[in-house]
């Protein structure tokens, strides 16, 4: 295999290194009671190195390969994955100084790995050689192996594989720096998420904020050092959940401006210079591989497959987006008043309680955390798939926050039911990252005979000990949406595990969890978890109508900040490397130019994340990628429509959603997974009706 002399070799790992082999733990839970930030760094260089060995080994191989080479080559990375999943996944929920010094050194030490494995002719030979036997009929492959030997040469060819050597080594020296880059905007991002809070030391300027908001602003305060006021802070989105509530406009106003200038305040949180080197170095790699642009090289392995495609999309979508945001803004405000940012989501709340009767702050009461979690998100899993969730008081997670659950696929504590693990970090903190994710720590596979361990996260305001968890309405559809993800991971029945579960096509990845939402909306499962925290009464069932009624309420605003996002990624992802501009300082003007080419460039609706704060795309995997919400959601309104065909909300629905599509991962055809459920393949009407855009 060729070597990369700029990455470091590593000593054998040392055996007491809770990474050296595969946890005792029930379904292979990391050991975090053990885990030290010191054992990531060498446990990681001794996964390359293992794999790096495993792999010359197969390289050098001359017999006729067989399927035997796909378990070879999935295995090679077993010590690199255990060790890298449990990092990055500390990293994005409870970094520390001595983590992020850890990224900053490995990050373009695993990315020589990769190029080191997809660049290697020798290695590339073998597994050509297998679809040759494969195509002769010298070799039989099933299904999920065939599939899986076409992606391995796809990210070959897409790797550099052909190219001459000097090029090869310009593409594993772009993508070195990029990898470095978008871990240095991560940091950068992160610390500037909480360095714009807001702090507020006179208590009349809260009103309007929840009782259980202000303690949790009052607790941020005192743990930074505050003791006496109150720190409304940040998470990832431009628009600020506090500023629906609070009744003073001008610190409507100053929570805004904190928010929209993050990554432009001209400090060591300033990400602009980064986000320019990261555009432009991602149109260099492009071109190099062949491909006009960023956008093209990842439409390409989506279910899109070209960046034009994604572009009509988007394009068909905003012009409708914004015309409903516009009449919108009307309606709140009169034809001749101007609605300013920090003020429409005020102004929207007061004007859809006085419409509907319905006053978001009044829910909260009956959005206690633990309920919505056991009644409602655990209830519709085990209505639909059969399974059953059991606190495990007894494993430990990698936070104090951290609970984890077992999952029976079944009733609980029935012998060979149990089907892995769901951990549950529901709360901010100072170390973790804005947004909410899901991780997986073990991936479901056959091949290893191991169970999935799957991690979900969220940023709800942890509440002074003792008081009750109480949710705003769209914490409970992220809670449902990113416990879709989780399912996903859960009822993922695969052989190898780069097929497991979400390892999917980044614009399908977001379907089942999209999906998974409705059932918030279900009436038989709201009803069940919206319960008075104190009095244990049900929502009044008027509000359990008009909260359903009200699903359209604000989708011009929704879709346009949306839509705004995701065609800046798209502009800033369409470059060619002489396009980028070349000062940091112009940032804000591509952006503005950006949207105002787009058609969504509504002042009062800013994207739902700006350049300098969109870690989505400039620190994570969604680069160029962030249009597969609503290219997703095409797949996930047809899919609530077939629920609603078929009866709803029903064991035999969810079999059916689980094994068509839920339990096979990536093991084939994303659309083909889509198509064997609807029988069809998708049309856009639903989404139009859904978003309002018909």
């Amino acid at each position: 295999m060729t070597t990369d002399s700029a990455t470091p070799t590593s000593a054998p790992l040392d055996p007491a290194n809770p990474f050296a082999s595969r946890s005792a733990l029930p379904y292979e839970l990391p050991d975090h009671a053990a885990i030290r930030t010191e054992h990531f760094l060498p446990a990681i260089r001794a996964g390359m190195a293992t794999q790096r060995a495993a792999l010359d080994d197969l390289a050098a191989a001359t017999d006729g390969p067989d399927a035997g080479l796909l378990a070879a080559f999935e295995r090679s990375a077993a010590l690199l994955t255990r060790a890298a999943t449990v990092f990055y996944n500390q990293l994005s929920a409870d970094a520390t100084p001595d983590l992020e010094a850890v990224e900053e050194e490995v990050a373009p030490e695993l990315s020589a790995h990769r190029d080191a494995i997809y660049m290697d002719a020798a290695l590339h030979a073998r597994f050509r050689a297998l679809a040759d036997r494969a195509a002769a009929d010298e070799v039989v492959l099933d299904d999920d192996q065939a599939w899986l030997l076409e992606r391995i040469l796809r990210d070959f060819r897409r790797a550099g594989v052909a190219l001459d050597a000097a090029t090869q080594e310009r593409v594993r020296d772009l993508n070195a720096r990029t990898t470095s880059l978008m871990a240095e905007f991560g940091r950068k991002e992160l610390a500037g998420e909480k360095a714009a809070a807001v702090l507020v030391t006179d208590a009349a300027e809260l009103a309007g904020l929840s009782a259980d908001a202000v303690e949790g602003a009052a607790k941020a305060a005192t743990d930074r050092g505050h003791e006496g006021a109150w720190l409304l802070e940040m998470q990832l989105p431009t628009n600020q959940r506090v500023v629906a509530e609070l009744d003073d406009a001008d610190v409507r106003a100053r929570v805004q401006a904190a928010s929209e200038s993050r990554g432009a305040t001209g400090d060591e949180t300033d990400t602009r210079s980064t986000v320019l080197e990261i555009a432009r170095l991602r149109a260099q790699v492009a071109q190099a591989l062949g491909y006009a642009h960023w956008a093209d090289y990842v439409a390409e392995i989506g279910t899109a497959k070209t960046g034009d495609a994604v572009a009509e999309m988007l394009a068909r979508l905003a012009p409708a987006a914004v015309a409903n945001a516009r009449r919108e803004a009307v309606e709140l405000a009169g034809p001749d008043a101007e609605l300013r940012a920090s003020d429409w989501s005020y102004v929207a709340g007061r004007a859809r309680a006085e419409r509907f009767s319905l006053d978001e702050s009044a829910l909260r009461p009956y959005l206690e955390l633990g309920r919505v979690v056991r009644d409602g998100v655990f209830r519709a899993a085990n209505l639909l798939y059969g399974l059953s969730f059991v606190e495990r008081p007894d494993l430990v997670g990698y936070h104090p926050d951290v609970v984890v659950f077992e999952v029976f696929d079944g009733p609980a504590g029935e012998p060979g039911q149990g089907m892995g693990l769901f951990l549950a970090d529901w709360y901010t903190r100072a170390t973790k990252r804005g947004g909410a994710w899901m991780n997986n720590l073990v991936d479901q596979n056959h091949l290893d005979g191991q169970k999935p361990v799957v991690v979900n996260n969220l940023n709800i305001v942890k509440p002074p000990a003792g008081r009750p968890t109480l949710l705003a309405w769209d914490e409970v559809i992220t809670l449902f949406h990113e416990f879709g993800h989780a399912l996903h991971g859960l009822l993922s029945d695969v052989r190898y595990p780069s097929q497991s579960g979400t390892d999917v096509p980044r614009d399908f990845v977001e379907y089942p969890s999209q999906v998974n939402e409705m059932w918030a909306w279900e009436p038989e499962i709201l009803r069940a978890y919206a319960v008075h925290h104190e009095t244990g009464e049900p929502m009044p069932s008027a509000w359990v109508d008009t909260l359903l009624a009200t699903r359209q309420w604000g989708e011009g605003f929704a879709t346009t900040e949306y839509l705004a996002a995701a065609l800046l990624d798209q502009a800033w992802h369409r470059l060619a490397p002489d396009e980028v501009p070349a000062d940091a300082s112009d940032v804000t003007a591509f952006e503005a130019d950006a949207l105002a080419r787009a058609g969504v460039d509504f002042a009062p609706v800013p994207p739902r994340y700006r350049t300098t704060y969109f870690n989505h795309v400039f620190g994570g995997g969604y680069a160029a990628g962030y249009y597969s919400y609503i290219w997703a959601e095409v797949l996930d309104a047809e899919t609530v429509e077939w629920f609603r065909e078929n009866g709803g909300l029903t064991r035999e629905n969810g079999d059916r959603f689980r094994a068509a599509l839920l339990s096979r991962g990536g093991t084939g055809d994303a659309m083909g997974f889509f198509a064997d459920l609807r029988g069809r393949a998708p049309e856009i009407g639903p989404l139009l009706e859904r978003r309002g855009l018909a």
